[in-house]
């Protein structure tokens, strides 16, 4: 079962998980906040180039099966026509309803 978009607490996150189904580039680069920083299965990568490379150029999309209380940590099957479909883990610190920082990698 998955959480739909509204079902996630956290403004900034559903706005970064929204603009990723959507495949909006604007809106992804609006719900981050400037300087944004990610890692990938625990290496830092250059966020443009990894977000292009992973969710943008190779239809990436993720379906949210839990959330933790907080709402800055998600699990979810995460695809691309890349990799297939993927368990993923994700983890994120925002600032002023802004994504400052994601940590994902396999769950």
């Amino acid at each position: 079962m998955t959480i739909p978009l509204d079902g996630l607490t956290q403004p900034a996150v559903r706005a970064f998980v929204g603009a990723l189904n959507a495949g909006d580039r604007q809106a992804f680069a609006e719900s981050l906040a400037p300087g944004a920083t990610m890692s990938d299965d625990g290496s830092d990568r250059d966020l443009v180039d990894w977000t292009e490379k992973e969710i943008f150029s190779s239809g990436g999309h993720m379906d949210v099966e839990t959330q933790t209380s907080d709402g800055l940590g998600l699990v979810a099957n995460f695809r691309n026509d890349t990799w297939g479909e993927m368990r993923t883990a994700w983890r994120f610190t925002t600032d002023e309803g802004k994504v400052t920082r994601f940590e994902t990698g396999q769950a």
